[in-house]
């Protein structure tokens, strides 16, 4: 249910949200292993999102802390998630996507990096054990999800059991991302960072969001939601 997007949406003309979000940067660019206690993250500025994605109601047992990163070449995002139970696909191929991931527990970044095209962005998602997919966003197409297109991102995740937090790190190519230019401070794109955890249906589970969707449905794919993450120096 939550990756079925409103087919139409046109009544979203314009964004609804002035959420900010600032990533700072850095001067050399890593490879992720999971590990967020690692100094560069020391100066990111950390955001703790605990409440429903569409509602005003809030999971404590649930709540993450997001902090984002950048260079020229790349966008880095990290996650820091409390758990009570994990729920995950076992048996996964890590090398390839793995389409419906998002009916188990994950973090996602919905991210638009030419804010003009607002119906157009990416959808970056992973899972605790690591399993992952990425797709292309097209709303006014139909199906509206490329999962052929592959944006060469890194990510790594590790599970804490004993303080039930597992950790996530994105590494993602700008280059990726078509027409986009390398990152420069002071430039700003849209974004949406989301979460889905706990067991049982959608009726069960929760969905978590950064910036409040606004939507027909109990859907992610709500672009005219996104907030503002500006890259700063």
């Amino acid at each position: 249910m939550v990756e079925a997007a409103d087919s139409h949406g046109s009544k979203y003309q314009t964004y609804m949200s002035d959420s900010q979000f600032t990533s700072n940067f850095i001067t050399q660019d890593f490879v992720p292993d999971g590990n967020l206690e690692k100094p560069v993250w020391r100066g990111a500025s950390w955001v703790k999102v605990d409440h429903d994605a569409f509602n005003p109601v809030t999971f404590p047992q649930s709540a993450m802390d997001i902090a984002a990163l950048w260079t020229p070449q790349y966008v880095y995002f990290a996650y820091r998630c409390q758990y009570t139970t994990l729920n995950v696909y076992e048996g996964g191929d890590p090398g390839k996507d793995f389409w419906k991931l998002w009916d188990r527990d994950v973090v996602e970044a919905f991210l638009n990096p030419q804010p003009g095209h607002m119906r157009h962005y990416y959808e970056f998602e992973v899972a605790p054990n690591n399993l992952w997919i990425d797709l292309e966003i097209d709303l006014d197409n139909n199906p509206f999800g490329d999962a052929k297109w592959d944006s060469g991102y890194q990510h790594a995740t590790s599970i804490d059991a004993a303080n039930h937090v597992w950790t996530c790190e994105m590494r993602i190519p700008v280059a990726a991302m078509a027409g986009t230019k390398p990152l420069e401070a002071n430039t700003e794109w849209r974004i949406n960072f989301f979460r889905a955890d706990g067991l049982g249906d959608d009726t069960k589970r929760r969905f978590l969001s950064w910036s409040l969707v606004h939507n027909d449905t109990d859907s992610f794919h709500a672009p005219w939601s996104f907030g503002v993450i500006k890259f700063v120096k």
